[in-house]
């Protein structure tokens, strides 16, 4: 088996995850589940040298600071620092231009949650196999609830180790998803790859040239600093942001998908992150001076004064410095929209 290069993107805000989640502080770079951050934890996944190299991040400048310092416990760490957001597809393009065409590339974001680090490992082993194939291979995660917030992959055709992309579905309504968690065809995408690099340059160049030329150019004219790359500004500022589902895995006919469960969560709001810890024999999930009095599926959390609450069910209560959130379950997708969140 080839060793793997783990790419972990590194972005974003968190800002559904608002008010523990801030612009100078987030999510990635918070203990959130365990003691470890979302982004530590991505990192310590793919720490078995047997299968894996030292990782590539892809960040962004103020995002950059977090990254060394919570990556100093893992050696050979490259990180690539992008001068401005581009989205994915450009992204995983910086990072395959600085590897060897021949590499095999694990594409991870660094804020999710993965309770079950062995079947993430065996996957990508699996998925790896495939990429040395000429696939470009996508984990479809088990899907565990009609969730309408991901977007789904249906498998087609049986391969070793996995299966042919039928097809990849867009965020569906409730009724849709209803009728995918009943279909074992279909899972959740997660945003989780892996192919060989020189197979996504050659299929990105194939579906969008200029994009897949302005990547090469701010590589070719970036500069080195240490373990940090920078690509050049000027080039990568010309690039039109799209993800890597639209602007290749969506259209090579070369996709694939390697099933894997494995307690996944992209701890996407306060009801994700509520399920994605352990909680007592109610449901509930506690942090800091909290007391709680009949109630049940209840996450409450504070840095400092005490939180009270009694007899409520399904609700989020969140004190974080100056900050307080209260909100049900139902609303927690609107988090990011509050005030507080969108105007940091």
């Amino acid at each position: 088996m080839a060793v793997i290069y783990p790419v972990v993107l590194c972005g974003g805000s968190g800002t559904r995850l608002w008010p523990r989640s801030r612009k100078d502080a987030p999510k990635p770079f918070l203990p959130l589940v365990d003691e470890d951050t979302l982004f530590e934890a991505t990192l310590r996944r793919c720490a078995d040298p047997e299968r894996f190299a030292p990782p590539v991040v892809v960040t962004g400048v103020g995002h950059r600071t977090h990254v060394e310092a919570q990556a100093a416990s893992f050696p050979g760490t490259q990180v690539i620092v992008e001068p401005m957001a581009r989205n994915t597809a450009a992204a995983i393009a910086l990072a395959a231009h600085r590897l060897p065409e021949e590499a095999i590339m694990l594409v991870c974001p660094s804020d999710h949650h993965i309770a079950d680090t062995e079947a993430f490992r065996e996957a990508a082993c699996a998925a790896a196999k495939l990429a040395g194939e000429g696939w470009l291979v996508a984990f479809g995660i088990t899907a565990t609830a009609p969730e309408t917030g991901y977007g789904y992959i249906r498998r087609g055709a049986p391969l070793e180790g996995g299966f042919e992309v039928e097809r990849f579905v867009e965020k569906p309504d409730l009724k849709t998803a209803m009728s995918f968690l009943s279909d074992s065809s279909y899972s959740w995408n997660g945003g989780i790859f892996v192919f060989r690099a020189g197979t996504f340059l050659e299929e990105l160049a194939r579906h969008r040239p200029r994009l897949s030329a302005a990547v090469e150019e701010a590589v070719a004219s970036g500069r080195e600093d240490g373990l940090s790359f920078h690509p050049e500004a000027g080039a990568f500022a010309a690039i039109e942001p799209e993800s890597v589902d639209y602007a290749v895995m969506e259209n090579t006919t070369r996709a694939a998908v390697v099933p894997v469960s494995m307690g996944w969560s992209d701890i996407g709001n306060w009801q994700a992150l509520r399920d994605a810890r352990a909680g007592d024999e109610a449901g509930n999930r506690t942090r800091g001076n909290v007391e709680l009095v009949d109630c049940s599926n209840v996450l409450a959390e504070t840095d400092g004064p005490r939180i009270s609450v009694i007899g409520l069910d399904d609700v989020a209560i969140v004190v974080d410095g100056n900050e307080v959130l209260v909100t049900t379950m139902a609303g927690a997708q609107k988090v990011g929209k509050l005030a507080g969140a969108a105007n940091q």
